[in-house]
């Protein structure tokens, strides 16, 4: 097993038990010099850790408590207990999932995709590591392997919400490999897909020419998840079309919206970084 999903682990679990006043940890920093904390516990990762003292070499109560932690952003505590799992459990892939994940989460790339390709070895069919391996790809510029992460994705969606994540970012993908004929392809075969109710759904109707650029966020829209999904495809929307200066600010939106484990801030960025 490649050190790589090892490396800084002591470095995480020291950040990880650090907390400020207020129960929260220092995450991320942005290019723009910004620092993102987590949320306090309200409760959610208390309740995981009493359950996982009773049983800890239990693999699932470790899985909750991870995503207890990445419920309020504590990626860095996350990313030490899936480690903990996988010391426990190494043939386990849905444990490199969810640290693939947080991985990307805190946009430590090389170790995102070595955990999420070292979790397809053990699984072939897990969605999540297929559907993560293709943002990371797309992340990184690499629109032809992610347009193939999403390929295999599609298929094993679990839900609608799901579903219509995978169609977006496979549309996205092929569109940005130059495979326009492809790309319409993946909304064709699945114009009958029931809607997501999330913001990738009304992407996919600003894909399809049923909204406008100005109907995808609505006055409701105010989360800032939500508004860094939305204002990215919006970017990447007009980017496709060669208008660079109206990207750059919707980019520029996604990422002052606070929302920053959003793939869309995350994606937005590398988009920004790409325009300089």
């Amino acid at each position: 097993m490649r050190n790589v999903r090892s490396i800084g682990l002591t470095a995480l679990l020291v950040a990880a038990r650090i907390p400020s006043a207020a129960g929260q940890t220092t995450e991320y920093r942005s290019p723009a010099g910004v620092t993102y904390v987590s949320h306090p516990d309200t409760g959610g990762v208390a309740r995981a850790e009493s359950a996982l003292a009773a049983a800890p070499k239990d693999v699932h109560r470790i899985i909750e408590l991870g995503v207890a932690q990445s419920a309020i952003w504590r990626f860095r505590e996350a990313i030490a207990t899936f480690s903990r799992g996988i010391a426990i459990a190494p043939d386990s892939g849905i444990l490199y999932r969810w640290r693939g994940h947080r991985y990307l989460s805190l946009r430590q790339l090389d170790s995102a995709r070595a955990d999420l390709e070292h979790g397809l070895k053990l699984d072939s069919t897990l969605y999540g590591c297929w559907y993560h391996l293709g943002i990371v790809k797309y992340v990184a510029g690499d629109f032809p392997g992610a347009a193939a992460a999403f390929a295999h994705a599609l298929p094993l969606a679990p839900d609608s919400g799901e579903k219509a994540g995978s169609i977006d970012w496979s549309w996205m993908s092929l569109m940005r490999a130059g495979r326009r004929a492809e790309a319409q392809a993946v909304l064709d075969h699945n114009s009958d897909a029931p809607p997501g109710g999330n913001v990738y759904a009304q992407r996919l109707r600003l894909y399809r020419g049923q909204i406008t650029p100005d109907q995808v966020l609505g006055p409701s829209d105010t989360a800032d998840i939500a508004v860094a999904t939305s204002s990215y495809g919006i970017g990447n929307w007009f980017l496709l079309r060669g208008d660079t200066a109206t990207a750059r600010r919707w980019f520029e939106r996604s990422v002052s919206s606070g929302g920053w484990p959003a793939f869309g801030f995350i994606a937005a960025e590398a988009e920004l970084k790409r325009l300089k």
